[in-house]
């Protein structure tokens, strides 16, 4: 039992370590834009989530309201997002992607994308098929987390 807790860890180690430096080499290849961290994880989650409060759009982003309302003037003021007025509440202002936000979001996705796929054609043949396993089962595992959670 004690050495199958070992070796989860370091399995569990590796994999961090891993996913780490392959989530740092992606992102930099991703410079469509010319954003930063933050503004293209905001733009990325609205492009996938749609409209919604700043006070929402800075929670799920783990900023403070303040820090999301100066991300989200800057990024106004470049054209990727807009303040629209919210249907279901007149008080309310929601944040939305821009036609202009939402291809910057495509081309640094797509960006992102031809980084990994390089990454994934360097693997040998059994490699390429073991990524295409075990990220899947992972993701999968992420989401019924998150549905239960």
């Amino acid at each position: 039992m004690h050495k199958r807790v070992m070796d989860t860890d370091a399995l569990a180690e590796d994999l961090i370590i891993a996913v780490e430096q392959m989530v740092r080499y992606v992102r930099h290849s991703a410079v469509a834009g010319g954003l930063s961290t933050a503004a293209a994880s905001a733009i990325g989650r609205l492009s996938r989530g749609g409209p919604c409060r700043l006070s929402e759009l800075a929670r799920a982003e783990g900023v403070s309201q303040p820090n999301m309302t100066q991300l989200v003037t800057r990024m106004e003021r470049a054209g990727l997002v807009r303040r629209v007025a919210d249907d279901n509440d007149g008080r309310a202002v929601l944040v939305e992607a821009t036609d202009s936000g939402l291809d910057v979001f495509r081309r640094r996705r797509a960006e992102r994308a031809q980084a990994l796929d390089l990454l994934i054609g360097e693997l040998t043949e059994p490699e390429q098929q073991a990524v295409r396993i075990a990220l899947p089962a992972l993701a999968r595992a992420i989401q019924d987390r998150q549905t239960h959670d």
